[in-house]
């Protein structure tokens, strides 16, 4: 779950995504030279006069999920994202996680839209985050990736491609097969990835409540297990792996309600063939948000939807940025009383936060560890934070 609207989430992830574009699309403009702000800032005053009124649709109770309709975009919707990752395994057994995420951010809405305007008229904002752990050097890289896609370099539904922006693409090749393909200075990586199970489609009547007050909400689905293989090229080596990722999808036309200040977002995949997603909306007094909810997903794919009285999420551990001096909680112990179980959440790597400007989060791969009807049990996933680094206010302008 992005929740960079109204993710994750954070999708965590990885929630609702909207103004995590426009917080962007403004230190974009800031970081121009001075030769080119008045220009810039002309465009941001232009874009921000596009959007003011726009016909978009909003998350309403109802929507039926189809597929692979819904895995294209929605831009009938100001915000939507499509979040990877994973936790792989070369052949010698070393560790690595990935975080890929693709983001559109609606600036004109179709309504307004003409076939026949100039391809410098911005119609979507595009970027992308991606991020490599390597778990046994205990290294963590992160870049992103923006661009209005004028000439083709970046954008949406273009045959089997989902998403792009220059060589990081996203791409469905039927039978629930996606294939996936970035770089950074870590590494590159070329995956495949298969479904192991069919899409989970998380809240209730199809939508993803995030906070209390009407209008902030998602339509929100995952593939919670895809067997995973591919490449991965490090430190000038070519290594195959194999391992299992993540898919959130994630649309909304919305905004952080003005008394939340951020999320607590994980997805866990247990070996006994259950996964867990839970995401905690945080108030600007601290306490989790009652709109808080999860999904347990039982190994036969049927979902279990968590309202926030079902589980609880306490903060047992914590890391220092060395960047901003945020401290984010990298260690949960959490319980969930009517699947009996309860378990400890810790990071597998403690720095690995993305510091992008005013859009700052921690997003990583985790372990977890506890019992479950009273037997072990262990999992892998991954663990998104945000509103540590300081209040998100662009989600709620």
């Amino acid at each position: 779950m992005k929740l960079f609207t109204a993710r994750p989430q954070g999708s965590a992830g990885n929630p609702v995504a909207a103004s995590l574009c426009e917080a962007w699309l403004r230190s974009f403009y800031l970081r121009q030279s001075r030769a080119a702000h008045r220009a810039a800032a002309t465009g941001l005053a232009l874009l921000g006069l596009l959007s003011l009124g726009a016909d978009w649709k909003t998350a309403e109770p109802g929507w039926q999920y189809e597929f692979p309709r819904d895995h294209h975009a929605h831009r009938d919707f100001k915000t939507e994202w499509w979040y990877f990752t994973g936790n792989v395994f070369d052949d010698d057994g070393r560790r690595f996680g990935y975080e890929l995420t693709f983001f559109r951010q609606g600036i004109r809405p179709r309504g307004e839209r003409e076939p026949n305007f100039s391809r410098f008229i911005v119609e979507d904002l595009k970027f992308a985050h991606f991020a490599l752990t390597n778990v046994s050097k205990q290294r963590f890289r992160f870049e992103q990736k923006t661009s209005r896609g004028a000439f083709g370099e970046a954008g949406f539904n273009d045959g089997k491609r989902l998403a792009w922006i220059d060589n990081w693409t996203l791409a469905f090749n039927g039978d629930d097969a996606f294939d996936l393909a970035a770089a950074n200075q870590e590494g590159a990586i070329h995956l495949h990835l298969r479904a192991a199970k069919a899409p989970v489609v998380h809240g209730e009547n199809g939508v993803s409540v995030k906070a209390n007050a009407s209008g902030h909400a998602s339509h929100y689905y995952s593939i919670p297990r895809l067997q995973t293989t591919g490449e991965f090229s490090v430190d000038g080596k070519s290594h195959s792996f194999r391992g299992e990722s993540w898919f959130d999808h994630e649309w909304a036309t919305g905004q952080l309600a003005e008394n939340q200040v951020g999320w607590d977002w994980i997805c866990l995949q247990w070996e006994d063939g259950t996964e867990l997603m839970l995401y905690q909306m945080r108030l600007k007094n601290g306490e989790p948000d009652s709109s808080s909810s999860g999904t347990w997903v039982a190994r036969n794919g049927v979902a279990t939807h968590l309202r926030h009285s079902d589980f609880r999420m306490t903060p047992i551990a914590f890391w220092k940025s060395k960047a901003n001096g945020a401290q984010y909680p990298v260690g949960w112990r959490v319980t969930l009383p009517g699947q009996q179980t309860d378990f400890v959440v810790r990071a597998a790597l403690e720095d690995q936060e993305l510091a992008l400007g005013p859009i700052t989060y921690w997003e990583g791969a985790v372990d977890a560890s506890g019992t479950k009807e009273g037997q072990a049990i262990k999992g892998r996933g991954y663990l998104e934070l945000t509103g540590y680094a300081g209040q998100l206010r662009e989600l709620n302008r």
